[in-house]
């Protein structure tokens, strides 16, 4: 996939997968990568950033496999936002497979 293609969207898909229920780095690393191809140097970052925009919250649960986990939660602000960002990802590729669709191709 186009590495741009993948920028613009991988925000929308990490606050969609943690919409669906709350999940730990590793975990939502194996979820978004079921839809664009990324690497923990990818996705880690971009949790940081979207927890200090406030779009989650954080909380530490017990592991039966090692250490605690840190979980990601939606809150009413990335909820808002998650909705901007689903709102303009369908208009824009409506737009753009509209395009396609008039081009012939």
């Amino acid at each position: 996939m186009n590495i741009q293609f993948k920028k613009g969207v991988l925000e929308l898909i990490v606050l969609l997968s943690v919409h669906k229920k709350d999940m730990y780095g590793y975990e939502l690393l194996e979820e978004v990568s079921k839809v664009v191809d990324i690497n923990d140097g990818t996705i880690y970052p971009l949790l940081k950033r979207l927890t200090n925009e406030n779009y989650f919250e954080t909380y530490l649960m017990e592991s039966t496999e090692g250490p605690s986990r840190k979980y990601y939660k939606l809150t009413v602000l990335g909820e808002k936002r998650m909705k901007e960002l689903l709102h303009s990802w369908q208009d824009f590729a409506s737009s753009v497979n509209q395009f396609i669709k008039e081009s012939g191709e």
